[in-house]
């Protein structure tokens, strides 16, 4: 019975080391992407989801669905062991190859941009001209208006003064 609890208090100090990775998952995700604060809730939210399942499984599989302190207790334990010893290098390795990574994809992004930029550049240059005719276009048809209007006054003019 003691060494089945013993067993069962390893297992749960893992499973606490795990939730910590989980959580510096989490960190690296917030270091590395900035986002808005709807999206740091929804992160929140997934990872108290996500403890939650592994928690509920880990009881029912490990220990028969049976609440026991030292579940708790093991937790606390992998955590705070993984959180001093390991975390901080864990963060910083994965906070900087996810940097890289996306600074990599950036620029394969900007490669593979060019040349639909350059056809952009190109299309602009060949409706430059014809956006220059239907701007000048618009002007003096937004003009004729008030020459009607003008014209029309005129016409009034000349039919009093005759």
């Amino acid at each position: 019975m003691i060494t089945n609890q013993a067993y069962i208090f390893m297992i749960f100090i893992i499973i606490g080391m795990l939730i910590g990775i989980l959580f510096d998952f989490f960190r690296i995700l917030r270091k590395s992407i900035k986002t808005k604060d709807f999206i740091t809730y929804i992160e929140d939210v997934l990872f108290c989801v996500l403890t939650g399942v592994i928690l509920l499984y880990s009881i029912f599989t490990f220990n028969s669905g049976e609440i026991r302190i030292y579940i708790f207790i093991g937790l606390l334990f992998g955590c705070l062991i993984y959180m001093l010893s390991i975390s901080k290098y864990f963060v910083k390795i994965n906070v900087f190859l996810l940097n890289k990574a996306i600074d990599l994809i950036e620029k394969i992004k900007n490669i593979l941009l060019v040349p639909i930029n350059f056809m952009r550049k190109s299309v602009r240059k060949i409706f430059k001209p014809i956006s220059f005719i239907i701007i000048n276009l618009r002007k003096n048809l937004s003009k004729i208006p008030m020459k009607v209007d003008f014209l029309k006054k005129n016409q009034k003019i000349n039919k009093k003064m005759s």
